[in-house]
């Protein structure tokens, strides 16, 4: 596992995003463990953030693209400090991009939050985690109606590794229905690898119980 990834680990559960208890999520399925991206709140975890971001991002889909566009409300956020750590760490000048949730009709108009996307652009999408791709059927036809705009792939912070609406998991769903790839910085299969039983922060994050509470869950909801 790059070193990145394994700090990236630690980094989520020191700023208190990923957490490991008990937690009902959107989907209704109860899940020993839960991400909330929202949860990073200072300018030094935003910065650490966005490098990690940028840095799975060119690992992934290299530096030939245009914009960083972050669906409201959590990607805004997180398609800024991308585009700030991308300048930072590559040199490139990347701009980011938004969707409003409502359309505004005076001053600044349009659909849009930052950078307009024009013919030709080439995008990265930016989120933390998707577990159903709602947010996908959301932003994808405002991106395509703006032109004819390519969409290089999207990145989350975390692969939940979880069934989506069918058998596979949300984002190979994304993949097949949207025809661009679908990456994550880790997954849960290397945050498991790199915290079941060892100590981070000084202290065992899972530990055998909370181990076979997560298998349980994946005998369940797991992609096979």
């Amino acid at each position: 596992m790059e070193q990145y990834k394994q700090e990236f680990i630690e980094f989520m559960v020191d700023s208190k995003v990923l957490k490991f208890g008990n937690f009902t999520l959107k989907s209704g399925r109860k899940s020993p463990f839960f991400m909330n991206a929202g949860s990073y709140v200072t300018g030094a975890q935003l910065k650490k953030l966005g490098e990690y971001y940028a840095k799975a991002i060119h690992d992934n889909f290299g530096d030939d693209f245009d914009v960083l566009f972050g669906p409201a409300y959590k990607g805004i956020p997180l398609s800024v400090a991308t585009a700030i750590a991308f300048h930072d760490l590559y040199g490139k000048e990347i701009k980011y991009c938004s969707n409003r949730k409502e359309e505004k009709d005076h001053g600044d108009t349009g659909i849009l939050l930052g950078s307009p996307i024009k013919d030709g652009d080439r995008v990265v999408i930016i989120e933390d985690v998707t577990t159903s791709g709602k947010s996908i059927e959301e932003t994808f036809p405002i991106i395509k109606a703006q032109g004819d705009v390519e969409i290089l792939g999207l990145m989350v912070s975390l692969n939940r590794m979880e069934k989506g609406k069918g058998e596979k998991s949300a984002l190979d769903e994304i993949q097949e229905k949207y025809g661009f790839p679908a990456s994550a910085i880790v997954s849960m299969a290397e945050v498991i690898e790199h915290l079941y039983n060892k100590e981070c922060g000084g202290k065992i994050v899972i530990d055998d119980t909370l181990k076979a509470a997560i298998d349980t869950y994946y005998e369940i909801y797991g992609v096979r």
